[in-house]
């Protein structure tokens, strides 16, 4: 019977607060929905970031002096130097690029701009070694053990982590904005849960009132007004989740398909959907639950 009663109690409380109901279900679930895909775009970068770093190379150039008395590597110090890196930990690959190969391979990469490609000279690309890591985690230990070896002939390095770091970035700024507008929207939520509240408390406060005279207890007359606030945000978060389903479609798969296509970016798939939407589901009943309660503790004493 009790149960009954407030199963009955709430969905009353829907009828007579229906479009104020409408309107928490419909802030909860874009708050969700917005928080979801700043969620998601973690996802992608940290997967995406492993992508780049599983292939990130690093290059110690060779200084003249070395090149031109050895233009192939193959004694000391070039030798030395391409040997070290070899027994590096975490080391998979050393490829040494001549003179010639750098050269080729600059005016390959800027045909398409000939004002760079024309200005550049045979002999003025310096010869490197070009390292591939096995274990992208040493990548520091060996850039930093071997960058300024001046004795084994390195007069300088390229270290591609940073051009990774620029590019993630972008991600970043999209992830903390989506994160500043769930914000926002979580703090509307917030006032809007706790207007239902007030709003549905008021509109019962006399049977509240009878039901307290005769026995019953605090927390059972406010049973129903937090289980109207919890049961709007749960549709509040299953929306959302539709919503994040819907733009996996729309927009991870259909407008970043020719990142995915040249692997620059991680694929969003279902099983991230599927593992942020518990996140989702928890955060929507904790806001409104701690909201619902909070409120009926400050505004509703009787």
């Amino acid at each position: 019977m009790r149960a009954n009663f407030i199963i009955s109690e709430v969905l009353n409380g829907f009828r007579r607060n229906v479009t104020m109901t409408i309107a928490m279900i419909l802030t909860t679930a874009i708050t969700l929905g917005i928080f979801g895909g700043g969620l998601l775009v973690i996802q992608m970068a940290d997967k995406s970031q492993k992508i780049f770093l599983d292939r990130v190379e690093m290059q110690f150039f060779v200084n003249d002096a070395v090149s031109d008395a050895d233009p192939n590597c193959q004694q000391a110090p070039c030798s030395v130097l391409r040997t070290q890196i070899e027994n590096a930990p975490g080391v998979g690959s050393v490829t040494f690029i001549d003179r010639q190969e750098a050269f080729e391979q600059a005016k390959q990469t800027f045909k398409d701009n000939p004002d760079i490609a024309e200005n550049i000279r045979e002999g003025t690309i310096p010869a490197s070694l070009k390292v591939r890591m096995s274990d992208p985690d040493q990548f520091g230990a060996v850039l930093d053990e071997f960058k300024d070896r001046k004795d084994l002939g390195v007069d300088g390095a390229l270290d591609q982590r940073e051009l990774v770091k620029r590019i993630f970035s972008v991600l970043d700024g999209t992830r903390n904005a989506a994160f500043a507008v769930a914000l926002v929207l979580a703090i509307a939520a917030v006032l809007l849960i706790a207007n239902t509240v007030q709003v549905a408390a008021f509109t019962r406060r006399t049977e509240v009132s009878i039901m307290r005279l005769v026995g019953a207890t605090r927390w059972y007359t406010q049973l129903p007004f937090l289980l109207e606030a919890v049961v709007a945000a749960t549709i509040g978060a299953v929306l959302a989740i539709g919503g994040l389903f819907l733009a996996k479609v729309l927009f991870f798969d259909n407008a970043l398909r020719d990142l995915y296509g040249v692997n620059i970016l991680a694929r969003i798939g279902v099983s991230d959907v599927l593992f942020v939407s518990p996140w989702l589901i928890l955060g929507g009943i904790l806001l409104s639950g701690i909201t619902a309660y909070v409120t009926l503790r400050v505004y509703v004493r009787e």
